[in-house]
């Protein structure tokens, strides 16, 4: 299993909300739609602009509380150094980018018998991720899974 450090910000050169995750989709999911209260949801921080990867908890952890007890401008400098134009990463998790990435999806919808079901399910609804695609991995309209609404 794989552990985030990730920063997240509102605005270039903005608040910056430094956070550790086993899960770096759902928490800039999380992030991005404001679900989390607190110091990032306050300051408006949904654009995941800096991530890293660490084999254990624990060295995540360690590098959070680093970077927190860091200067402004180092933090900044980290950013700017992987990402200059400050974008956020997690618009390239979704095939079909930053507008599908909110869509919500029921998992039962993916079974050709859901319809022949009267769109019964006991799975819960979820939101889509995915992992970071390719240039060109999408092959178009007709590729993309049907949503439930």
């Amino acid at each position: 299993m794989a552990f985030y450090v990730y920063i997240v910000t509102n605005q270039r050169n903005g608040t910056l909300y430094i956070g550790h995750t086993d899960d770096i989709e759902r928490r800039a999911h999380e992030h991005r739609n404001g679900v989390l209260r607190g110091f990032a949801s306050k300051y408006g921080c949904r654009r995941l602009v800096w991530y890293d990867t660490f084999d254990t908890r624990d060295a995540a952890l360690t590098r959070e509380r680093q970077m927190k007890a860091w200067r402004r401008d180092w933090k900044i400098s980290l950013i700017e150094k992987d990402n200059p134009g400050w974008r956020n990463l997690a618009d390239d998790w979704h095939p079909l980018g930053a507008r599908h990435y909110r869509m919500p999806y029921h998992p039962a919808a993916m079974d050709p018998d859901f319809r022949q079901k009267g769109g019964q399910s006991n799975t819960q609804s979820k939101t889509i991720t995915a992992a970071p695609a390719k240039a060109g991995a999408h092959g178009g309209w007709g590729d993309t899974p049907e949503v439930a609404r």
